[in-house]
């Protein structure tokens, strides 16, 4: 296991899970994600996005973090991956954990599809930042050698 990529994965789930946390706080979206741990409240739901965004961060260093050759790479690398965690997400796992089915004949409502909207957004910010990240750690590696 690459720690740096699991580093700079985190950091770049944390990035994406600021600016994706901040335009579902505008859509009043985060009292649903507080639902997940019991609670009804913005900021308790904003900090359980961050948690779930750094972990799916941390899946990225560690699945795709190898592949990723630049800021391009990552952007287009980080979208797919928020796509499919749009997926995995709101129309899978947490319809599930609410009782509610999956979510596929829903999925091209205005709602989920503001939210692929965001998960495409918290993809790109993730793997930008994961490139700049690996690229610092690569140049920071060079200087000292």
């Amino acid at each position: 296991m690459n720690t740096q990529n699991v580093k700079a994965g985190v950091l770049g789930g944390l990035a994406g899970g600021l600016v994706f946390g901040m335009l579902m706080a505008m859509m009043g979206m985060l009292p649903m994600i507080a639902s997940l741990v019991g609670s009804k409240s913005a900021a308790v739901g904003f900090l359980v996005h961050l948690v779930i965004s750094a972990g799916i961060g941390l899946g990225f260093g560690l699945l795709l973090g190898d592949r990723v050759t630049g800021t391009g790479a990552g952007a287009w690398q980080g979208a797919v991956y928020g796509m499919v965690w749009w997926v995995l997400g709101p129309l899978v796992m947490m319809p599930l954990m609410m009782g509610m089915g999956v979510q596929f004949a829903q999925a091209f409502t205005t709602q989920n599809l503001m939210s692929l909207m965001g998960h495409v957004i918290y993809g790109v910010v993730l793997g930008v930042v994961f490139a700049l990240l690996r690229a610092r750690n690569v140049a920071t590696r060079q200087v000292v050698s």
